[in-house]
This record gives structure tokens, sequence and C-alpha cells, in this order.
């Protein structure tokens, strides 16, 4: 008892002299303000804007936040505080370009101290050289050479998936039968895991991890990053005995080296001949389920709910689906090439990428002193970017709130203004990886089923990423 009361303690200390430490840097910038600082508000001591910002997310529009002020402050740039940290936004097309453009020279990626340290030593925590070298040797798995591989065992996946939880049931819940699939697909490809009470157990653990992967940093029994933290270790510790059995299996050929990501790892090592370490796999492979996982979730399931919505644009896509299913031999799987003919399909999944991005944006660091739109920004300050400033802005977007599949037809959006994947050295590893995971599950539920939304008008919050209050209930019919 007096153990668990003397660590209470010390944690509770902690928290204090962190919690002074944030609000008398807050008090300072006050107190002492900048006029070459970019204008906005740093909201209350601590907490700063950010309970705000979170009221606009589970109202399912946090882009009212970065709009009211983009319009009360500056389009280009302005500062605010957001989970302790004080923060210049910067805005629009223009401010997409100069951070994309700036990497390792004016700014690094930066993220919260939650995500810190959730994922270690994964890619989100270097930068530089060492960035660059872990980013190759992923890209190596995930560029499209390398999963023109993996579209045959994607689709045998899916095919399994819908005649399992889909196929033989009246209603059914998109958003958690959805959430199944994206995390088996991911961790058949990256880790070779078939086993369905396998795939739960670590499923369950991911769920609470995801929770807690940027919030307060709080490590208190109770807090969503303490759950997250215990979720976190248990999914590393499963990833540790899977990579030492999977380097044991290799060393006694019995693995095959493009079995999958964790065997792409094991044996793929930089130009210099240096591998990755094993805390270096296990803590990147988290990163990849992570990052392929709750966005793949989040945007096919508002895929559904804009098909159900939108009975014309559903039926162009089962037409472009039911041409590329005639164009196949009876039992012939998808190959890299039909995933190329979705045209029309890969339209629509961008322009919900573009009404609902499941990514609100991404964080950097001012390494250096520098200016932008006439503003110092000054270093070690925070910097962060949102597809959410340029999405629906009706100069880039004409009638920004309404479904357009055509917007993506000849050249596009204009440069800079949809950019839902980030852009420049720290483009999102998965965009490849997306694509055809979205496509073919697409591929396979429209040409077995239509559906009902059962709830039409159901709210969509964003937490941490757009997932429907109810799960997003349908109703299923034969496509035919």
């Amino acid at each position: 008892m007096q153990i668990a009361m003397l660590s209470t303690l010390i944690l509770l200390g902690i928290f204090l002299l962190v919690s002074l430490y944030i609000i008398t840097k807050t008090l300072k910038e006050r107190l002492i303000p900048n006029p070459h600082l970019p204008p906005g508000s740093l909201g209350w001591p601590l907490i700063g804007e950010t309970l705000n910002y979170l009221g606009t997310c589970l109202a399912g529009r946090p882009d009212w936040f970065l709009r009211d002020r983009m319009e009360k402050h500056d389009p280009q740039v302005f500062k605010t505080s957001l989970f302790g940290e004080t923060l210049a936004v910067f805005c629009g097309p223009a401010g997409n370009k100069f951070l994309f453009s700036n990497e390792n020279k004016l700014v690094n990626l930066w993220w919260p101290r939650s995500v810190k340290k959730l994922l270690k030593s994964s890619l989100v925590n270097v930068a530089g050289d060492e960035a660059k070298r872990i980013r190759r040797i992923l890209l190596t798995f995930l560029d499209p050479d390398a999963l023109k591989r993996y579209i045959e065992r994607m689709d045998l996946v899916t095919q399994h998936h819908i005649s399992t939880l889909w196929e033989g049931k009246e209603e059914v819940k998109v958003h958690p039968t959805v959430n199944l699939y994206t995390f088996e697909l991911s961790c058949r490809l990256f880790i070779s895991i078939d086993d369905p009470l396998h795939i739960s157990k670590l499923a369950h653990h991911f769920d609470v991890f995801l929770k807690g992967v940027i919030h307060f940093p709080i490590n208190i029994p109770g807090t969503r990053f303490y759950r997250a933290s215990k979720a976190a270790d248990a999914i590393k510790e499963e990833l540790r005995l899977i990579s030492r059995r999977r380097r044991a299996a290799l060393d006694m050929k019995m693995a095959s080296p493009t079995q999958d990501l964790l065997s792409h790892l094991l044996v793929t090592s930089d130009a210099s001949g240096k591998f990755l370490s094993e805390t270096e796999i296990v803590d990147n492979i988290l990163l990849l389920l992570f990052a392929s996982h709750d966005t793949t979730t989040s945007v096919i399931t508002c895929v559904m709910k804009y098909l159900a919505e939108l009975p014309e644009v559903y039926q162009t896509v089962l037409r472009e689906q039911i041409d590329i299913a005639k164009s196949k031999e009876p039992g012939e799987l998808l190959k890299w090439e039909d995933i190329q003919k979705m045209r029309y399909s890969w339209n629509v999944v961008s322009e919900i990428l573009r009404l609902m991005p499941p990514v609100r944006g991404a964080f950097r660091e001012a390494i250096v002193d520098f200016t932008y739109a006439g503003y110092t920004i000054p270093k070690g300050w925070k910097v962060y970017w949102s597809p959410m400033t340029t999405s629906k802005d009706p100069t880039l977007f004409p009638n920004a709130e309404q479904f357009d599949a055509s917007r993506y037809d000849g050249a596009g959006p204009a440069p800079y203004s949809y950019v839902p994947f980030g852009g420049g050295p720290r483009i999102c590893l998965g965009k490849e990886y997306a694509r055809p995971q979205i496509l073919v599950f697409l591929h396979n539920i429209v040409k077995r089923f239509k559906w009902d939304l059962l709830i039409p008008d159901e709210k969509v919050p964003y937490d941490p990423m757009p997932a429907p209050s109810q799960g997003l209930p349908i109703r299923l019919r034969p496509s035919a």
C-alpha cells in the first residue's frame, strides 16, 4: 500500500512539474508578446484551445476550428495552443508547399510526446539521414512494384472476410466489421498471422492503443495514455516473439524472404549493409499497423456511407467493377492491372478523402528561426498543417460541400490543394498500399450487395479519425 501511494505521489509530482513548466512557458508568451509572431490566441493556460478543437472534432467538423481562426487571424498562418504545445498553423496551398519543400531545411517531422513515447524508434521519431535510411527500407516493400505480388492475396483475404461476416446477413455494422477486415489484412501481409483468435487478441490491444496515441501523455492509471502504453507494450512483446521465431525460420530456410513485411525487414539492409535492430523492426511494424489500419477503416466506412446516399454514384462504380469482373476467368483473382482500371472508383474514394480526410494533419518543428508570410517562426516552435485548410475552400473546390468525383479528371485539383496523404519527403508511407486495399474491398462488396443506411443522419465524429457514432448499421440487399 505504501509503495503504491509513493508511486502515485511521484507521478503526481511529475505531472505538477510538467504542468508548471507549460504554464510558465505559456504565461511568458502572453506577457511578453512578440509583434513578429503569427496572430492568434493561446487560449487557457495548460489546455490552450484544446477543448475547442476537440469539440469541433466530436461534432465531425474539425475544419470549423481551422476556418474560424483563418478568418479571425490570418488565412496564411496563425498561432494556437493544443495538447500543451504552442503551434503555428500553416494554411492553404502556399503553406502546404512551404512545409513540404523545406523538410530537413527549416523544419523536421515532429509529433506530440504521446506519439514519441508509444512509437519510440519508428520512422516518426527520427529525422535527417536516419529517417531516409529507414524510409528507403520500408518503401521497398510498400512501393507499387513490390505490392503487385500481393494483390491476389488481398483479393483472397477480402473474399473470405465478406463470405464470413457479410454473406447471409440482413444487417451489418460497417465500421467495426471493416475494422476487423483492415486489421486482418495488415496482420496477414505484414506478419503472416492467419489465426482468427490471434488476430482478435492483437486487435483488442490495438483498439486501446489507438485511443491514446494522440493525447495528453499522462501515464497515470485510468488515463487513455496509460491504457495505450500498456496495450503498446503487449503488442510489441508479441511482435518480438514473432520476429525471433521468423528469424530462426529464415535461418533454417523454412520461411521466404518475400513472405511479408517482417521477412523483408529482417533480410533487407541499407546501402552500407546495416540492418534494422529488433526494436526498430518492432516499432516500425507497429507504426505501419497504425498507419494502415484505422485510416483505411475510416475511408472504407465513409465510402460505404456515401455510396448508400448517392445511388447514381453507386451504379457507376458497380458498372466499372462488373466490367472488370467480366474480363476475368471464373475464379481468377484480381491483379495489379485490374486495379489500374478502377479509375472512376478511385475518383470516388479521392472525393471522399477530400470531404472527410481520415488524418486531420501532421506536425513539424522549426529547426532554425525563419520567416513566413511576414511573421517570425522561432526555432523550436511546433508547426501544424492540415488538409482541411484547403479541402473545403470554395476558391479551390467550387461547391466545396458537394460530392463531385469529376474533380479528379484531367489535371485534377490545383497543386498543394489536395493533400490527404501529405507531400514532400514525408508523404504518407502507406499511400500506395491504401489504394489497392480500398479498391479490392470495393470491387468485392459492390458486386455482391446494395445497402441502405439504417440511421440516415448518423453523426461522424473524429476520435481520432472519422467514425460513425453508431458504427454505420446498414441493411444489405443483393446487388443484382
